[in-house]
This record gives C-alpha cells, sequence and structure tokens, in this order.
C-alpha cells in the first residue's frame, strides 16, 4: 500500500510539472500574439478573418476597407483589439489580435 501512494504521488508531481511547462508555453505564445498595442496601424486578414468563426456567426461579407485601409488601435482586451479605420465615418470593430497584420 505505501508503495502505491508513492507511485501516485510521484505521477501526481510529474503531472504538476508537465502542466507547469504548458502553461509557460502557453503564457509565451499569447504574448507573442498580444505583440499589439494602442496606437499601432494594423489591416485585416482576409483569409483569417472570412474563416474564422466570428464570420461563420454573422454576414460574411466584409466591407474592403477593412483589408485594404489603415486602421488604428484604440483598445486591447484580452483576444481582441478595437479597430478604428480610416477618416470617412465607419464603425469600430472588434477583431482578434491573430487576424490581423501591421499596415505596410
Amino acid at each position: 500500500m505505501f508503495l502505491a501512494s508513492v507511485r501516485s504521488l510521484e505521477f501526481l508531481l510529474l503531472t504538476r510539472n508537465s502542466l507547469k511547462m504548458q502553461i509557460k508555453e502557453l503564457t509565451n505564445l499569447r504574448e507573442e500574439l498580444m505583440a499589439v498595442k494602442k496606437g499601432d496601424m494594423v489591416r485585416a486578414v482576409r483569409e483569417k478573418l472570412e474563416n474564422s468563426l466570428e464570420a461563420k456567426a454573422s454576414d460574411t461579407r466584409f466591407p474592403s476597407y477593412l483589408f485594404e485601409t489603415k486602421g488604428e488601435i484604440v483598445d486591447v482586451k484580452g483576444d481582441y483589439a478595437l479597430i478604428k479605420f480610416g477618416k470617412v465615418p465607419t464603425p469600430n470593430i472588434w477583431l482578434r489580435v491573430d487576424q490581423l497584420e501591421e499596415f505596410k
């Protein structure tokens, strides 16, 4: 019985260490994705936006200005950024950070 308890404890410790490593890797990946900040100029990536869950949940006919004009990041919350496009009166839009690229 004592041996079984020791083996169970060893297994739990190994599992815990493995989970810690996975969490650290995911945190690093998230930081890489979150490389955008307020004031950055971006545009939407058509392929990523059109194939997204958000697109499937609503109208998939996105206006061309999302992909062709530069937008400014106004706010960032979690995995999403609020984008203000152009000087023309257009509504601001929340997009996932991985659906954006730097405007060049």
